[in-house]
């Protein structure tokens, strides 16, 4: 099979790019404009970047794999973002309609806060234990995931990517020197996690997850083909994959690891507190500052713990509450399983006991299947509970995914909570509905904004006692447990990367003020130190859903209906929070 070549590639920008001038000067500001506007923007992005389009169902470059971390390709990047934010500015926003003007305020927003990024030079550290694509790259070879494997030319698609991820490996091991040279490296903390990722990825065994397409070749295939199929698809994953993690893990343990920095947060890299500025401005789509968020943290873990006192009283524990976090995680009546099918199965059956309620506060529900799996191996250590989305024409489940080291450690008493966030109605709610919304354009169907998605979700936790959950104490401090947990992240979050808190101060802070181990608090830290700001807008968010529903249903008192509240909450999928606020009012004035 033949694939574009990089010419090809820069012919096709090319075109989009003409496009969309056209769109602009034959339309001016009319709805139209806006329409055709937003649909190339969508589909030049999808090609800029194919693994979104692979995730968003859009199959058509399952075979591309950008160096997406390359001088060049942010240069391109950023010349994308400021022929949009030019195009929008010839768009009269008078004349739109509610729903385009939001498209509108999402476009532009989308655009300037990219090019605004591209001023940081997060390139030179492309890789870290918590996301990226040295982790998501064998996500989609496992076969299980969005990348399809239903015959041959899925095969070589995915072949095709994997050559190209030798390239990436190269660019990223250049551009990881750079950062060693000018001070952007990662925390020591963090490049020893990755270390073993690395380790594990370049094993030659059947075991590693790059093989597990071999085990379900197509079916329509003679043996003749199958054998030079599987010889093919070997030998790419031989000379390609495995030599480029076994050369990734040398590096990050001869030559990266020495130089890896000792500080915690971005506020010790070369104009990090800028960075970290606009990090917040991304994931939270406020204009908080650091010190505004860590206040509302440390306001919002003493109320919390409040409750958490009360409930501990009740349940006739004598101790103080640090004694009480240790009773929870220690206490065997609180470890019941055996086995990883058991935690699942549990999963399984919350669902089961939730669904007539939750059609009692929903009034629209997806169509997209859900399922239930265990993390793989691979990243299991350093992952948290997650969910992946399903595909917007129902071929693929979303999926939540469920870290089990060790079934037998494993503690019931968050599981209701964590289950109402990542699974039911939480983000497979929000995100299924949302991609099933052909009336939305593509660019919104497949956006993610973190304040909106996680704030929804931790509101979904809330959601527990109304769905027939949180029918005994321990359960409902679970619950407390994940809400104060989203709270200390406002604090830890901004103190390491602005106030100068150390990795051994956040998790201290963070173990003293809700139940988790030293390993689950030591996982969740470095995952803030990875990712900056990201953990910010759960809290954030949650409080503006709430907000906006405690408002209406005083407002309109028994016009309130709980059905309508959600299904316009969700009605328009992610948008920013100030967005949010004003389709509200919109709908509930």
């Amino acid at each position: 099979m033949s694939f574009p070549k990089n010419r090809l590639f820069l012919l096709a920008i090319a075109l989009f790019a003409a496009a969309c001038t056209r769109t602009g000067k034959q339309t001016g500001n009319s709805t139209d404009s806006l329409h055709h506007l937003v649909q190339h923007y969508y589909d030049e992005k999808m090609l800029l970047f194919p693994l979104d389009a692979t995730m968003n169902g859009e199959h058509q470059y399952d075979g591309l794999l950008q160096i997406d971390i390359s001088e060049h390709f942010r240069e391109r990047l950023d010349s994308f973002y400021s022929r949009y934010q030019e195009s929008l500015q010839g768009v009269d926003t008078a004349s739109l309609a509610p729903n385009d003007l939001i498209s509108y305020s999402m476009l532009l927003r989308e655009v300037s806060i990219g090019k605004e990024g591209l001023q940081f030079p997060d390139h030179l550290m492309p890789i870290q234990q918590f996301w990226g694509l040295t982790l998501t790259l064998p996500q989609l070879g496992s076969g299980t995931s969005a990348q399809p494997f239903k015959n041959k030319e899925d095969y070589e698609k995915f072949m095709h990517r994997m050559k190209t991820f030798a390239e990436w490996t190269d660019t990223a091991i250049v551009n990881m020197r750079k950062g060693m040279a000018t001070g952007y490296v990662l925390p020591r903390a963090l490049a020893v996690k990755v270390i073993p990722q690395l380790a594990d990825l370049s094993k030659k065994d059947t075991g590693n997850i790059f093989y597990a397409p071999l085990k379900t070749l197509p079916a329509e295939l003679d043996s003749n083909a199958r054998v030079q199929l599987k010889d093919a698809y070997t030998a790419t994953i031989e000379q390609y994959v495995l030599p480029s993690y076994t050369k990734l893990h040398k590096f990050f343990l001869e030559e990266y690891l020495p130089k890896a920095r000792n500080s915690s947060g971005y506020d010790s890299l070369p104009h990090g507190k800028e960075w970290y500025a606009y990090l917040i401005r991304s994931w939270t789509t406020t204009h908080l500052t650091p010190d505004e968020i860590f206040a509302i943290g440390e306001k919002e873990v003493a109320r919390i713990r409040e409750e958490m006192e009360t409930v501990k009283a009740s349940t006739g524990f004598k101790g103080d509450l640090p004694a009480f976090f240790k009773f929870l995680r220690t206490d065997k009546q609180f470890k019941i399983f055996s086995t990883p099918g058991q935690v699942l199965d549990s999963f399984r059956a919350i669902k089961d006991k939730i669904m007539p309620a939750v059609k009692q506060l929903y009034g629209h529900l997806p169509k997209t299947g859900f399922e239930v799996r265990q993390t793989e191996a691979f990243r299991a250590a350093s992952a948290s509970a997650e969910y992946l989305q399903g595909s917007a024409d129902g071929t693929r489940p979303g999926v939540f995914y469920v870290p089990i080291l060790n079934p037998k450690e494993f503690g019931y008493t968050g599981m209701e909570c964590l289950f109402l966030h990542e699974a039911i109605p939480g983000h497979h709610f929000q995100i299924s509905i949302q991609q099933e919304n052909d009336s939305l354009p593509k660019f919104r169907r497949f956006c993610w904004i973190g304040a909106y998605g996680e704030g929804y979700a931790l509101y979904c936790e809330s959601l527990g006692k109304e769905l027939g959950l949180y029918t005994n104490p321990y359960m409902y401090f679970g619950r407390l447990g994940d809400e104060i947990h989203r709270a200390i992240r406002l604090v830890v979050d901004v103190a390491m990367h602005n106030k100068g808190w150390t990795r051994e101060q956040a998790i201290k802070y963070m173990m003293d003020n809700e139940p988790v181990s030293e390993q689950e608090a030591t996982a969740e830290i470095e995952r803030y130190m990875a990712i900056p700001g990201q953990a910010l807008s759960y809290k954030l968010g949650e409080m503006k859903i709430r907000e906006l529903r405690n408002k209406y249903s005083q407002q309109l008192g028994s016009k309130f209906n709980i059905k309508d509240f959600h299904d316009e909450l969700l009605g328009d999928g992610c948008v920013p929070l100030d967005v949010l606020e004003e389709k509200m009012a919109r709908r509930f004035k």
